[in-house]
């Protein structure tokens, strides 16, 4: 026999012994017996919480959703409730075929109710579940939302919430501002705003970043949701988070602070006087060239609004890191600077065009990106280089 034949035959074995085991797992759950079937759907459990190769499909194959939806609303056993939902949670964490399959079960409104448990460890895993569903994309968040889990979450937080259930509260609500195509309904998002933009108060690192990350979702947006975040207060503790030694918190922070600024020049004007702009001209010397990029692009944003916010950013001293981008910096990073650079040229008055060329010495650098090998970025330097051009003659 070769050694091809044998393996053929180890792979056969080893999928008929795990067909025989889920045989045995789902006759147990199914059992008239309470010790067998929690027996049963602790092992269905433990085997979808591998960490490699959980036999997911083969799980659904065998209808084990429907009965641990089942088993979901046996309020008379908390700790089945438990292995139940900790069991869908694995389901729901799979392919967006097997969330759906969750969905299409019914299991929201369950969750939803299991929010409400006097067992925290039964409302967190309820969470966890819910997270990975609304997780999944537009629309299983909505059926997310449209069984109005926002009302139940929203008295979950307070000072008593133990810190890991707190976490998946945040998470949850995170994904439940995320994807577009549609957005999220916002008159069900916005009444997240107010403890979010509480929650940027934590001292806990998972809990700023996913409150950040849930309000750059909402700011990525037209500019009624960027006011909605505005009113909320956020945006001066945005900003201040901007100073932290955190990158898992700087960058959702950041994007938040970037898109309030594509606004209106009202809404870019509250970010600028947040004290943004000496942070940006940190962060544009940040060791990570992502946040360099993300920091360039704000300032990009910034100067493509009007001449007095254009000064401001001249007054931070930026141009001159600006240029320090241009001149050594990640390409990423350097295509935000030229176009930070451009709108400067685009928007600014003749002094401001005139201080790039000759106080900070931009022009060189700048030229430099016509060598890019991405056409977008030569067209930005060029449109910059023609309105350059009456300076430079």
């Amino acid at each position: 026999m070769s050694k091809a034949d044998s393996n053929s035959r180890q792979g056969s074995y080893k999928a008929n012994t795990i067909n025989t085991q889920v045989d045995e797992i789902v006759a147990a759950m199914n059992s008239e017996d309470q010790e067998r079937q929690f027996l049963g759907m602790q092992s269905a459990r433990k085997m979808l919480s591998r960490e490699r190769n959980p036999p997911i499909d083969l799980m659904i194959g065998h209808g084990i959703v429907p009965i641990c939806i089942r088993f979901l609303q046996n309020t008379n056993n908390s700790m089945l409730q438990f292995e139940a939902a900790w069991a869908l949670t694995n389901i729901a964490s799979g392919t967006s075929d097997q969330t759906r399959c969750v969905i299409e079960h019914n299991a929201v409104p369950h969750f939803v109710a299991l929010l409400q448990s006097k067992s925290t460890n039964l409302a967190e895993q309820a969470v966890w579940a819910l997270g990975n569903i609304a997780g999944d994309g537009a629309a299983a968040r909505d059926i997310v939302i449209h069984h109005n889990v926002i009302d139940v979450i929203l008295p979950l937080i307070n000072n008593e919430t133990p810190l890991s259930f707190l976490r998946n509260i945040v998470w949850l609500m995170s994904n439940l501002c995320k994807n577009k195509n549609p957005s999220p309904p916002f008159e069900q998002v916005k009444r997240l705003l107010p403890v979010l933009s509480q929650l940027l108060f934590s001292q806990d690192i998972q809990v700023l970043a996913d409150a950040c990350w849930a309000l750059s979702y909402v700011t990525d947006d037209d500019n009624s949701k960027i006011q909605a975040v505005i009113d909320s207060q956020a945006v001066p503790r945005l900003v201040k988070l901007l100073q932290m030694d955190e990158p898992s918190i700087i960058v959702p922070a950041l994007r938040s602070v970037g898109n309030i600024a594509t606004g209106t020049d009202q809404q870019t004007d509250v970010v600028i006087a947040s004290g943004a702009l000496p942070l940006l001209g940190l962060l544009l010397q940040h060791k990570k060239s992502n946040i360099v990029k993300e920091a360039a692009w704000t300032i990009s944003n910034i100067t493509a609004g009007n001449q007095k916010q254009i000064q401001a950013v001249e007054d931070a001293g930026i141009f001159h890191q600006l240029r320090h981008v241009l001149e050594k910096g990640d390409f990423k990073a350097q295509k935000e600077a030229a176009w930070a650079v451009t709108n400067t040229t685009t928007s600014g008055t003749p002094e401001q065009i005139v201080d790039l060329i000759e106080k900070y010495h931009i022009l060189k650098p700048f030229i430099d990106l016509l060598d890019a090998k991405d056409p977008r970025t030569i067209k930005v330097v060029q449109t910059g280089l023609s309105n350059f051009s009456p300076f430079t003659s």
